[in-house]
């Protein structure tokens, strides 16, 4: 023994790695469980199934969700049942611009159904100050997720607040129960009937704006938008979205007079792309307004620029789609409503 003993005295570095062994097994519980409770649990169930795929439905196979909402939709790229609730009922102004609801007041959520049975629901839902903590709690009752909060606009009056909305289940009523049943502590209007009337020629240049843009866009209700769409697949807790579903890049403008517009923007990016995005905003001469996500486990994980600008559209346009060249964005034609 007091041979063996010198002999370890004689390696004072091999003595110390074995001690570092032990320590180290000693604590591997230890830090195994602590590594565990700190690992987001939404990055886990992310990669611990297949990705599910969306399944094609008919306005049909959503009449009860329709009842259920009090409101009817359409059927958009093939995949969702989508709802459009614009806040018509309020009067917002946001510096000096009287804000038509296609600018920046549209609610819509979308239904999607999967090859595994389930529903997933998402949406943006526009609420006044007073309303959304009353909405909020509804949607927790519900079993609703609220996935983001925050502004489109940089100053508003009334108070406006956008909440994004998130459900998967296998009941694609009961889940339209509980959102109608947050929606009824909001003033949101059922839609009015459907105007099928040709739109009015807007005071803007609007083939220069899709030239510039490289996609053509659409009026909606006096507002003129063009829209895009990631090129990548999309997932969201291992389900594939439907394109432009929880990513879409849209550009909105509404006239002001002598080719003059009142634009308001969001663009979904990936991480690396943010910083050229803001720059390229700034240098057009956008006003930022927020940088957020709008979901929890979207994977690639896509982050949004909500910017605002009031000028020329066209040279609005021109420095816009800049920032959308520094995005891999393909455009998308506009679905209205």
């Amino acid at each position: 023994m007091m041979r063996e003993d010198r002999q370890q005295d004689t390696h004072p570095q091999a003595g110390a790695s074995r001690r570092h062994l032990l320590a180290a097994a000693t604590l591997a519980p230890l830090l195994g469980g602590a590594i565990s409770a700190c690992a987001p649990t939404g990055t886990s169930k992310q990669h611990n199934h297949p990705s599910v795929m969306p399944v094609r439905t008919a306005l049909t196979d959503w009449k009860e969700v329709a009842l259920a909402l009090g409101r009817t939709g359409d059927i958009r790229r093939e995949f969702m049942y989508h709802t459009g609730l614009p806040r018509r009922d309020l009067n917002v102004v946001s510096q000096g611009v009287t804000v038509k609801p296609g600018l920046a007041l549209g609610s819509h959520v979308s239904f999607v159904r999967y090859a595994d049975g389930n529903t997933l629901l998402m949406g943006d839902v526009v609420v006044t100050e007073k309303e959304m903590q009353s909405f909020a709690d509804v949607l927790h009752e519900r079993k609703i997720e609220q996935t983001a909060i925050h502004k489109h606009l940089l100053s508003q009056t009334p108070e406006i607040w956008w909440v994004h909305v998130h459900a998967h289940g296998k009941d694609p009523v009961a889940i339209a129960k509980g959102l109608r049943a947050a929606l009824d502590r909001t003033g949101a209007p059922p839609p009015g009937r459907p105007d099928h009337s040709k739109p009015r020629e807007l005071d803007m240049d609007v083939a220069a704006i899709d030239k510039v843009m490289g996609v053509k866009g659409g009026i909606d209700d006096g507002v003129y938008k063009n829209t895009f769409v990631r090129r990548e697949t999309i997932t969201d807790a291992g389900m594939v979205l439907p394109p432009g579903l929880g990513s879409t890049s849209a550009i909105n403008y509404q006239p002001l007079g002598n080719g003059r517009a009142a634009v308001s923007g969001d663009c979904a990016m990936i991480a690396s792309e943010v910083q050229n995005v803001l720059a390229a905003l700034r240098k057009a001469g956008c006003q930022l307004v927020e940088l957020h996500n709008h979901g929890l486990v979207d994977e690639p994980r896509l982050f949004f620029v909500h910017f605002w600008a009031v000028g020329d559209a066209v040279k609005l346009a021109k420095g816009i789609r800049k920032a959308l060249d520094a995005t891999n964005v393909k455009g998308m034609a506009v679905e209205i409503g």
